[in-house]
């Protein structure tokens, strides 16, 4: 059944807290979903930088030569940050799809997201257990998406985890499922798109990727995905500047949320929420079926 929370932040004195605030609202989500969990962090990016988080098999075999890798490739040089089993490259934002193609050429490495300013952690475990091995609740940030999750159509895997990241600062979680996601990755891939696992999940970060790529903002991505994406679903989508939530027009997975003048929320349950600054004082609603909502800066 999964649990999603999300929290897009609009009071910058919020920011130092975000990665604890979303971790709280997680871990009272564990019971929806214990089999894997994840969250994407948003920052303000630097100018002429970008990030590169990848994950490891074998973190204590490569991680120490990463950077030299990397750098020894794109001739410029990079900086690593070791958590855990993942490691975040920042590096020149010209080389970063070369970095990509690097790490994405290893097989022990795989790359959890690339941007200016997201970065993915999602691994097998309990969401309390999965933040604490990356420090999140430490983490400060701009907005933020997290999932737990109880697996229903894939393996139990770290690429399997939620959230889904397959394009340039843009993620996506999911509670449902898609009935016509096999027929949509075929599609996708005559139009460019890859893929790293077979859940449906991915199926629909992809296509809100592809939407982005043709121009559309992404409340025009939402909205063209409720003609295209069939099944029972809540989507809370991340990118660079944006924070959005759709539901299908049966809307029979949960949500709710919450809106004051310091930030928007999320959560599957409202208990995900109940302790926000403000929230006793906020706007609080579920979200109507085949409605796109969306916030960006």
């Amino acid at each position: 059944m999964c649990g999603i929370v999300g929290l897009f932040l609009k009071d910058p004195a919020l920011e130092p807290q975000l990665g604890a605030l979303l971790t709280e609202m997680l871990i009272t989500m564990t019971d929806r979903g214990p089999d894997s969990a994840g969250i994407a962090i948003y920052s303000a990016p630097e100018a002429g930088t970008a990030k590169l988080t990848v994950q490891s098999t074998a973190p204590g075999a490569d991680f120490p030569g990463l950077a030299g890798m990397i750098e020894a490739a794109i001739g410029a040089k990079v900086s690593v940050v070791v958590k855990d089993t993942h490691a975040v490259v920042t590096l020149p934002e010209a080389q970063l799809d070369a970095a990509r193609a690097l790490v994405r050429s290893k097989a022990t490495l795989k790359v959890m997201s690339a941007g200016e300013g997201i970065e993915i952690y999602k691994e097998v475990g309990l969401p309390k257990d999965v933040a604490a091995r990356f420090d999140v609740a430490k983490m400060a940030g701009t907005h933020g998406i997290g999932h737990t999750r109880m697996a229903t159509e894939s393996a139990v895997t770290t690429m399997g985890a939620h959230p889904f990241s397959t394009g340039p600062d843009q993620c996506l979680v999911h509670n449902g499922s898609l009935s016509n996601h096999n027929g949509l990755r075929r599609e996708l891939i005559r139009q460019g798109m890859s893929f790293e696992t077979q859940n449906d999940t991915e199926v629909a970060a992809a296509y809100v990727s592809h939407k982005l790529q043709e121009s559309q903002n992404l409340g025009e991505a939402l909205e063209s995905g409720l003609n295209d994406l069939d099944g029972f679903y809540t989507f809370v989508v991340g990118t660079r500047n944006g924070f959005g939530v759709v539901r299908d027009p049966v809307a029979c997975k949960p949500a709710v949320m919450a809106e004051t003048d310091q930030y928007v929320a999320f959560g599957s349950e409202y208990r995900a929420m109940v302790n926000l600054p403000g929230i006793e004082t906020a706007r609080v609603w579920e979200p109507e079926p085949a409605t796109v909502y969306f916030w960006e800066r």
